[in-house]
């Protein structure tokens, strides 16, 4: 009898586990340090045909940022669900974030680490997946609060600052749930919205902290013709 012949894997299937194995590689070693055999012997393959599915480490990194930022962009679409209440859509969002940064600690060590940190052909993929993120939740935040106190005049730009402040927090916060142990998605979620829910609670019922008149600490008073107080 002949030998038995396996059956040729899809170059689909053979190119994500050259992906798993750069992510994995690439997020617990960095960038620099991670070598094109290690992720090959890894991914069960030759160097040689690394090479020629992904071209070079660079478009391998290439390749495992655009995938890892798809993922992360598409769980938390995914989690903030319309139709709920404000309080409950940022709550559903933050815990897909959070569990997805949890599952996938190498891949956001990838996106958040070595992305920013090696070159400006990186950096310029996660700031364009960033402030895809960030115009996501302005939008939410915008939509629910303009709805919470009618006002249709709410400014976009007052929204996207607070947004802006919302992802940076998560995404500290996900960097520090992920390096101490116990600490759950869902922890992470409700530790961010105890931290910044009172502010954007505040801003849903069109109430407004204002810096005093006499503020000369960067020229910010009158922002909102106020007191230094909410109202």
């Amino acid at each position: 009898m002949g030998a038995v012949k396996t059956k040729r894997m899809p170059r689909a299937v053979r190119e994500q586990q050259m992906l798993d194995a750069a992510v994995r590689t690439f997020g617990q070693r960095g960038y620099m340090a991670a070598s094109m055999d290690e992720i090959a012997e890894l991914a069960g393959v030759s160097k040689p045909l690394v090479y020629l599915y992904l071209n070079s480490k660079e478009d391998l990194f290439t390749a495992c940022i655009r995938r890892e930022a798809k993922a992360l962009t598409e769980a938390v679409r995914a989690g903030a669900r319309p139709g709920l209440p404000a309080d409950r859509q940022l709550w559903s969002g933050l815990t897909a974030f959070f569990t997805h940064t949890a599952r996938h600690p190498d891949g956001w060590a990838v996106l958040h680490l070595q992305a920013r940190t090696h070159g400006e052909v990186f950096a310029a993929e996660i700031a364009a997946v960033r402030a895809e993120i960030v115009a996501f939740v302005t939008q939410l935040i915008l939509a629910a609060a303009r709805e919470a106190h009618r006002d249709p005049d709410l400014p976009e730009r007052e929204v996207s600052g607070l947004a802006e402040a919302l992802v940076g927090a998560a995404e500290a916060l996900a960097d520090w749930a992920n390096a101490t142990p116990g600490v759950t998605a869902r922890q992470s979620a409700a530790t961010l919205m105890n931290f910044a829910w009172a502010g954007l609670g505040d801003l849903m019922a069109g109430r407004h902290w204002t810096p005093p008149d006499d503020d000369t600490d960067g020229g910010i008073h009158g922002i909102h013709g106020g007191t230094g107080q909410v109202g």
